[in-house]
């Protein structure tokens, strides 16, 4: 085989396998759901405001 040939043999069959391999993870693997709580200081709430003049 010619060496160009050859390189994109290899790169089609390298795109092919992270394909089949994203495709597995698609299929086979189910995220599990849960609540998420992020706690904010009071401080940072108060900091946006703008004081009067």
């Amino acid at each position: 085989m010619p060496t160009l040939v050859r390189f994109l043999f290899i790169c089609l069959v390298i795109a092919g396998a992270v394909y089949g391999t994203m495709l597995a993870l698609v299929t086979f693997v189910d995220p599990a759901e849960r609540d998420v709580t992020i706690r904010i200081p009071p401080e940072r709430l108060n900091s946006e405001q703008v004081s009067p003049k």
